[in-house]
């Protein structure tokens, strides 16, 4: 098995239509987040049946899929990896975590992000020093900002907020509307847990707060409370 094995399969598998959908979905154009990436069009259950069969991929592969200019491959990377993780020891789980960092530029859109670091770093940190993801959320790079706040989605479900809000902070003055959504999305699921610890951050914050974020937040609040935040 090999990761020319697995782009023969993406390419088998690919669909023209849904790829020159995916082009726009994931805003390819010249200055936006997406520019120049590149789709086979391949289905979500596709994708996951040819990470089934490949999870045993080695990391050298793995590390030519994440380098490959198509998006299909480097998505089922990730999702090989969070296999691989959720199948580990602890060494392998270290090797992996590692690995994964030393990847965070590859991991270069939304969905990437979103589909792995919350199952790969969020673990992985839950238990140790955070230091690399406050790092993270202070990187020039968008999508490393993003892994650092997504991956804070494990410690939110293990009912851990300090981190997850701490980094939110890091993030309030951010410039990039996909960060804006991911806080804002956090936000919420800590509200889900807890309201009050959410509602604490929020009337510290919501005035300074992009109206994006602001949103997401309040999203499953109730209409007065929704307009009580949002008259800043």
């Amino acid at each position: 098995m090999t990761a020319e094995d697995v782009i023969a399969e993406l390419k088998a598998k690919g669909n023209p239509q849904r790829a020159k959908l995916s082009l726009r979905y994931f805003k390819t154009g010249k200055g936006q987040y997406g520019e120049g990436d590149k789709f086979f069009g391949v289905n979500l259950p596709d994708t996951r049946g040819i990470v089934r069969k490949y999870r045993d991929l080695s990391f050298s592969d793995i590390q030519k899929l994440l380098n490959n200019e198509f998006h299909d491959a480097r998505t089922v990377a990730v999702l090989i990896l969070v296999e691989k993780y959720s199948r580990g020891d602890e060494k392998d789980k270290e090797k992996i975590a590692n690995f994964y960092l030393k990847n965070t530029k590859r991991i270069n859109n939304w969905d990437l992000v979103d589909i792995s670091a919350p199952k790969v770093l969020g673990p992985y940190f839950l238990d140790k020093e955070k230091d690399v993801l406050y790092k993270l959320s202070k990187s020039t790079n968008l999508w490393e900002r993003r892994i650092s706040i997504m991956s804070t989605f494990w410690f939110i479900r293990n009912g851990e907020y300090r981190d997850s809000l701490k980094i939110a902070e890091n993030l309030l003055k951010d410039k990039e509307d996909l960060i804006h959504k991911a806080v804002g999305w956090m936000l919420r699921e800590i509200g889900k847990k807890d309201l009050k610890t959410e509602e604490v951050f929020l009337e510290k914050y919501y005035r300074e707060m992009p109206r994006t974020m602001l949103r997401y937040s309040i999203e499953k609040f109730d209409k007065d409370k929704r307009e009580y935040y949002m008259k800043k």
